[in-house]
């Protein structure tokens, strides 16, 4: 009850307070794809992403731009006239993918009602930082035998950090699943997608057998925002913020990047010690009170826990260890059957294709990641999901493409935790 009536007030002064409406976005600003063809190429994309206002969407990081691999670059306007010249000028293949990024910025924020009780469309919307607590709030006094929600730490601008607990039955012994959310702030589907597991998990548990299945052998958490204060961030100022919002003496940067502060090979390759690197590490592994309250919570149930997966976007890829070295994992042929199965199961049921395999050989080396850590900490199964969509919108997916993109996160899902059911349920 302390919980509930201390949210209440919470989410009445976060109410007034507004969001949304002072974004810092124009109407020229624009999104470009880049595709250098040569390694000089590839050092003048660098340069372009690195010295001028613009914001690099994919890769993370200019350290990793490749030759012939797509760059896309978020472009402000008062930028864009300087960039396209130097493009033109050095003969760099380009496109403008997006011209309309002020008109989606204003799409995805735009919100009718922040009541639960409206229904199924309250999920195919993007959702305030408040509004998703208030959601909480009202989800585990709705479904009180379902639902319970633990505060397992604060952020850096100390809001609280909750995590959803879906659980039936009695037994005590039920091994568990963990999922978290927007890690990095500005990939919207990730938080939206573990509100649309929930629902979905309360309202068709007993009515749809898969998702019966998977409650009957194992409780749930569910972490909607594990980086609270850059997601709020991206709605109240700065719509292309990734990182959380700590602040260091002697930094003129904020943020570290939460999914390079795992103690998983940290801060090598792949990694950076620069505070205003998109990919900066921190100051030591788990230095931010988003990750070492994770942390803490999964080492304390770690003999429970048995699946672990964490919610990204975009590029539609499903990952497995290792993302931190380019050695193979204990049980690597097990994993890549899982996600093999999974991105199998969304191509006949939505036609759609998503890249699978280990981390560092789909994509680049990425150290300190969270999906790493957990492996190493004795989850054996441990996945990172990238959501939509491949570069057409980016961060910027529309709320139509919501339940699409959850669809097939939730086929993805519920593939590889039957598999996982199958491997730890003791045979009769």
């Amino acid at each position: 009850m302390q919980f509930l009536v201390i949210l209440g007030v919470f989410v009445v002064f976060a109410q007034v307070s507004g969001v949304a409406s002072s974004i810092n976005t124009h109407n020229d600003d624009q999104v470009f794809s880049i595709t250098p063809k040569t390694q000089a190429e590839v050092d003048i994309v660098k340069s372009v992403s690195s010295k001028y206002e613009t914001v690099l969407w994919h890769p993370a990081a200019p350290e990793f731009i490749r030759e012939e691999a797509d760059v896309h670059l978020f472009v402000p306007g008062n930028s864009s006239h300087t960039v396209r010249e130097l493009l033109r000028t050095h003969a760099v293949s380009h496109e403008v993918l997006l011209t309309n990024t002020k008109e989606l910025i204003e799409m995805q924020t735009r919100n009718d009602s922040t009541d639960p009780r409206s229904g199924s469309s309250f999920y195919a919307k993007y959702h305030s930082l408040e509004d998703i607590y208030h959601w909480l709030n009202k989800t585990a006094m709705d479904n009180p035998d379902r639902v319970k929600v633990i505060l397992i730490g604060s952020s850096f601008e100390k809001r609280p950090i909750y995590v959803v607990k879906l659980s039936v039955g009695s037994n005590p012994n039920k091994k568990a699943i963990w999922m978290d959310c927007g890690i990095h702030a500005r990939e919207w589907i990730s938080p939206a997608f573990c509100l649309w597991f929930v629902q979905y998990s309360i309202s068709y548990y007993q009515q749809i057998r898969d998702i019966t299945h998977i409650l009957d052998n194992m409780d749930v958490y569910v972490l909607p925002v594990m980086n609270p204060d850059g997601y709020k961030y991206t709605w109240t100022t700065d719509r292309m913020w990734r990182k959380n919002r700590s602040v260091r003496e002697n930094s003129t940067c904020a943020g570290v990047d939460l999914n390079r502060n795992f103690d998983a090979n940290w801060c090598t390759e792949g990694a950076s010690h620069q505070p205003c690197s998109e990919i900066y590490c921190g100051l030591f592994p788990e230095s931010e009170p988003e990750s070492s309250a994770v942390a803490r919570f999964l080492r304390q149930w770690k003999e429970a826990v048995a699946l672990y997966v964490t919610i990204h976007s975009y590029s539609q890829m499903l990952l497995f260890p290792y993302s931190c070295t380019t050695d193979l994992a204990e049980n690597h042929n097990d994993l890549l059957a899982m996600v093999k199965e999974a991105a199998q199961m969304i191509r006949r049921y939505y036609k759609n294709t998503y890249k699978y395999g280990a981390g560092a050989k789909t994509i680049y080396l990425a150290p300190g990641g969270s999906d790493d850590w957990a492996y190493n900490l004795g989850i054996k199964y441990s996945f990172t999901f990238e959501l939509q969509d491949k570069g057409r919108y980016g961060f910027l997916l529309p709320p139509s493409e919501i339940p699409r993109a959850c669809n097939e996160a939730l086929i993805a899902f519920k593939a590889i935790a039957f598999r996982v059911i199958e491997k730890i349920k003791p045979r009769a």
